[in-house]
């Protein structure tokens, strides 16, 4: 085996890892994605959800004790 044809398998090996190493990280970056948006249904909707329910739940409980007092 000659020099050059020892340079070629070792391009073709790096390329092989190079390739795998791709797929991993895309494969990490669609889990990032996917957790980003599970994190954002879960625990910031239902946080905006409370910005406007409390305001219509405390005017609700005040004309209640409006009618008792």
């Amino acid at each position: 085996m000659t020099n050059e044809e020892q340079i070629l398998e070792i391009l073709k090996q790096n390329q092989d890892v190079l390739q795998k190493t791709y797929q991993s990280a895309e494969k990490t970056r669609k889990y990032i994605l996917y957790n980003a948006i599970f994190t954002i249904v879960v625990f910031v909707l239902p946080l905006i959800g409370l910005v406007i329910a409390i305001p219509l739940l405390i005017k609700t409980y005040m004309s209640l004790l409006d009618g008792l007092l």
